[in-house]
């Protein structure tokens, strides 16, 4: 995004430096103090090159702070006379080389672990400073450290000092502007939002933590140095853990997404301490709480304040509404895509490949062989291995045994990023995109992966017109022309899927692994992008998991079939679409078998009554005046396009999206206003898309929680015996720990979870999402069956089987009513199906 020269982060520095010393004038401080605001900026601008571009939280910075300001005292008293220049230089190296080592062992650790050790890091340094004292000077202190004369100028006299410390921290503010809007530097910021998806475009992210670690480091240090000059002295304090707590706490309160957030807070820290500690000497107690007030409700700081009320009064554009309207043409696959010269044969190959968790064996020895140009496709029941067998081509797991090869290069035991920095595309079974960045930042970011200059740290990455021209290729291509700049976690799902396609596709991969590209979508949404993939398999070869069995087949030029991990089949499609046993384990009765089963029951009086509902998202009108009722024992299908409110209207039922207007009635229980926990309580289970299973817990744990939710005073109306009646295969997994379950098992037990309390509503949102045929079977059945018990509201993009399921369909576009009527209506007359739900 480009920035207007009039607001220019370091035109804005460099005059507030000019104006500061006035400033602190006026508010009865002195020049003295205004040094002190720069240096705390420098030391914060520093931190948040870790902390707010690259997601990496330092509890314990201040030990470089104080390291920097004892090598340059140490130098400074060694050397005859009074230097200044030589002890500063001295000292910013010397801290990046040993920031180079600790960062190397500290980076292999993530999130917490991370923060812990750099929060051991500054209390070993703090113990050092404190009790070394023949060099530190112990609790005493260095002293003695004198400001020099500097080319005719006496540095002792404050103004010049000031100016002096000034055009320094202007400087390491344009090294640092230039480093976080280089190549390099917007990596650190894909890091800090999916540093898997990174890595799967081919970043090495260990290197570009280490280098902003370094750089981070030494800025901080060199702001020590300054302080040592200005104080004439340094101390262990400056390496304690509170010091590391106070600098952090500035850069939270002035803003980590801003450059300049973290000079505001230094300002905001000077200023507040300086007229509180008047009052009390416990000022540092009001600033804990100040801090903590800003950690919940002002998450972007002080600079952040201005950008708030700028969206509340100037909204963007709704880009969930705009995605939904797109109707676009195909587009011929941009040149950079198309592949030259004859079929290569086979390109990926995989030779009797295993992979064990424990006990389990996930992948025993499975063998793909995927041809030049072609689509071959991955199928196979839920749990069958499919994914870890895609994590073990991709480098994501590393094989036990067998052998993968790559345009007959061995690839197998190489990390993720080697692998695709030698021709490896992947999509993603859950979008996985840089949700912060915009939709063109993605791209490029994709496409620099595999460019010379990524990881240049001085040139403007946004400069690099080669870089621009393949982007906006890649947009057009996927349909998110005109969407450039909007945040890529604001598309609909539907606009997330394409974009996803297009970061794997960006840096022209030699193969792609496509994972259930097709899951979620919208019935014309699944037609675009399985012709995008048909149309891209023409010139790179695909490898295709997707459970959409109609459209696989229609797709597909051959197909392998796992199931328990082994493969069952690998041949053409007409030898998978004929193969008993892999109708038996896979395909299931055939979708319309299934609709045809359902028995549809008497329906009772409303139990729940929506009047009115409106749902805002900050000015973004969501909801309009939504009103129907959900009657006893009714399935009531949701439907609608993409980013018409499907979700949107489930969150508000449970609570989770907060009515804006109107009125939701349980039974003469008001639930517009209550918080989730409350409605849950109330008699209202929710099943989120994703499931929303606690990982590492088991599922009878799992199950005990749903019953915790039920209402005061009130019984379980649901137990395991019940459940189990329902579904019978999480029997034998009560015991299995939630993120070891296959997918359909994950839905089932969230379903059960859902029903462990007293449950009389249950919400389920795209139940029937990313699961094989003969599971999405079984769970129809038991929806079909549930129905005797309470009500249901399902959203799906099965079309099929939700209205063939469901006794009535209120369908939603822009996120108000179009129409509430029968299902069965718009179950067979096709051409009502197209004006209800425009497909």
């Amino acid at each position: 995004m480009k920035t207007n020269p009039l607001f220019h982060p370091l035109l804005i520095a460099a005059f507030a430096a000019l104006l500061l010393p006035w400033l602190m004038g006026v508010v009865g401080l002195t020049t003295t103090s205004a040094t002190e605001v720069v240096i705390f900026a420098l030391a914060c601008m520093g931190l948040n090159l870790l902390a707010g571009y690259t997601g990496l939280v330092s509890f314990g910075h201040g030990a470089w702070f104080g390291l920097g300001a004892y090598i340059a005292a140490l130098v400074a008293l060694a050397l005859p006379g009074d230097h200044l220049l030589v002890p500063l230089l001295v000292a910013v190296a010397a801290s990046a080389l040993i920031a180079a080592g600790f960062g190397w062992l500290m980076l292999r650790r993530r999130g917490v672990y991370f923060s812990l050790m750099t929060l051991a890091l500054s209390a070993l340094g703090f113990t050092i400073a404190f009790r070394w004292t023949s060099v530190t000077g112990g609790e005493n202190g260095l002293g003695g450290v004198e400001r020099p004369v500097l080319l005719g100028i006496d540095l002792n006299d404050n103004l010049h000092f000031y100016i002096l410390v000034a055009l320094i921290a202007l400087l390491a503010a344009g090294l640092m502007w230039r480093f976080v809007n280089s190549p390099l530097g917007h990596v650190l910021e894909a890091i800090r939002e999916n540093e898997t998806r990174a890595t799967a475009l081919g970043y090495d992210t260990q290197r570009y933590k280490l280098a902003a670690f370094v750089l981070s480091a030494s800025i901080t240090a060199l702001a020590g140095v300054l302080l040592l000059y200005k104080n004439r002295l340094t101390s262990a304090e400056p390496m304690s853990i509170v010091f590391s707590g106070e600098l952090l706490a500035m850069t939270v309160i002035g803003g980590m997404r801003g450059f300049l957030g973290p000079a505001l807070g230094a300002v905001f820290y000077i200023l507040f301490r300086e007229y509180l500690s008047i009052y009390t000497e416990n000022w540092l107690l009001w600033f804990g709480l100040v801090f903590m007030g800003f950690v919940l409700f002002a998450r972007d700081g002080l600079i952040g304040i201005g950008r708030q009320i700028a969206a509340r009064l100037f909204p963007g554009p709704d880009t969930t509404a705009a995605m939904s309207d797109r109707r676009v043409e195909a587009l011929p696959l941009p040149q950079m895509l198309r592949a030259k010269g004859e079929a290569a044969g086979s390109v990926l190959k995989a030779q009797e490949m295993v992979k064990s968790f424990g006990a389990f064996r996930a992948v025993d020895g499975v063998s793909i062989d995927v041809q030049d140009r072609s689509l071959h496709a991955l199928i196979g029941p839920n749990g069958a291995g499919k994914t870890t067998a895609f994590n073990l081509l991709s480098g994501m797991l590393t094989p036990d045994s067998g052998r993968v090869t790559l345009s007959g290069s061995e690839v197998a035991g190489l990390s993720a990023d080697r692998i695709a920095g030698l021709g490896m595309g992947r999509s993603f079974q859950i979008t996985s995109l840089f949700p912060d960045l915009s939709v063109q930042e993605n791209v490029r970011l994709a496409i620099q992966a595999g460019d010379p200059a990524r990881m240049n740290p001085w040139t403007s990455a946004a400069g690099i017109t080669r870089i621009n021209d393949k982007a906006a290729e890649i947009i057009a291509w996927v349909g998110l022309a005109g969407m450039e700049e909007a945040k890529a976690g604001s598309l609909s799902y539907g606009g997330q899927r394409l974009l996803d396609l297009g970061l794997a596709l960006a840096n022209h991969p030699r193969v792609l692994l496509a994972d259930e590209p097709l899951a979620g979508l919208s019935v014309a949404e699944r037609e675009r992008v399985g012709n995008l993939i048909k149309q891209v398999s023409a010139d790179i070869p695909v490898l295709l998991v997707e459970h959409d069995i109609d459209r696989v087949f229609s797709l597909a030029d051959h197909v392998t079939v796992m199931n328990e991990g082994k493969v069952l089949l690998d041949g053409t499609v007409d030898d998978a679409r004929n193969s008993d046993a892999v109708r038996e384990i896979y395909i299931g009765s055939g979708t319309a078998e299934v609709a045809a089963s359902a028995h549809h029951g008497e329906v009772g009086a409303p139990i729940c009554t929506l009047q009115g509902v409106n749902v805002h998202y900050g000015k973004s009108h969501i909801l309009h005046d939504v009103g129907f009722d959900i009657r006893k024992g009714e399935i009531l299908a949701l439907l609608g396009r993409n980013g018409a409110g499907k979700s949107t209207l489930l969150k508000s039922v449970i609570g989770i999206a907060p009515v804006s207007a109107g009125s939701i009635n349980l039974d003469g229980m008001e639930l517009a206003g209550l918080d989730p926990a409350t409605i849950a309580r109330a008699g209202i289970g929710y099943v989120p898309q994703g499931r929303g299973l606690f990982a590492g817990m088991t599922v009878r744990e799992n199950l005990e929680l749903g019953r915790m939710k039920r209402r005061t005073g009130a019984g379980s109306h649901w137990s395991d015996e019940q459940i189990l009646e329902f579904f019978p295969r999480l029997g034998e997994r009560m015991e299995t720990e939630a993120d070891r379950l296959s997918g359909g098992e994950q839905q089932m037990a969230a379903v059960a979870r859902a029903l462990s309390g007293d449950t009389r509503v249950l919400l389920l949102d795209e139940p029937f999402e990313g699961l094989a045929p003969a599971v999405v079977e079984q769970l129809f059945h038991s929806f079909d069956k549930l129905r005797d018990h309470l009500s249901i509201v399902i959203v799906d993009h099965n079309l099929d089987l939700a209205l063939a399921l469901s006794d009535r369909t209120v369908a939603l576009e822009m996120g108000r009513v179009f129409h509430d009527g029968p299902s069965r209506a718009l179950a067979t007359d096709l051409e009502l199906r197209r004006q209800v739900l425009w497909l």
